[in-house]
């Protein structure tokens, strides 16, 4: 699976707003990738900020 998807799937499960360093540890993806995904995913539309520095899957 790659990055992208296991951090969207992360945030899913989650189901609340996750910081990076959060999705960090489920993931144990290197907090590098886990910011390119990120943003990649911010760009696609795919996941949104509820509050600054917080994520969700739309």
């Amino acid at each position: 699976m790659d990055a992208k998807k296991q951090v969207l799937e992360t945030m899913k499960k989650e189901r609340v707003p996750l910081n990076a360093g959060k999705i960090v540890e489920p993931t144990n993806l290197d907090r590098k990738i886990v910011d390119k995904a990120m943003a990649d995913l911010k760009t696609e539309g795919k996941i949104i900020s509820p509050k600054r520095c917080f994520w969700q899957a739309k």
